[in-house]
């Protein structure tokens, strides 16, 4: 008896398509499941699209040195006052 070797790789291909669309509805399912656990507030408040890659905004070196001389200044503001409330402490004992 010989073997139809063209009608078994058909009857495969159609039991493998036919899985293959089974999968791929469950795949849909699930991320649909995830897409609504995320919600719309996920980051910022606003769902951020598929396939998006969030890039970060690169600061010039004028806006860093501005950043830094503010921060200085600030931080130099709150040593100062933490000195004051120090020295107010130790009269009062």
């Amino acid at each position: 008896m010989p073997i139809n070797v063209t009608m078994t790789l058909r009857q495969a291909l159609r039991q493998l398509e036919s899985e293959q669309g089974r999968i791929d509805r469950q795949i849909a399912a699930i991320r649909g499941a995830l897409d609504g656990l995320a919600g719309p507030k996920s980051r910022g408040g606003h769902p951020r699209p598929s396939g998006s890659v969030r890039r970060r905004r690169r600061m010039s070196a004028t806006t860093k040195r501005a950043l830094s001389q503010r921060m200085k200044a600030y931080w130099a503001k709150r040593r100062a006052v933490g000195e004051r409330r120090k020295a107010k402490g130790a009269k009062a004992k």
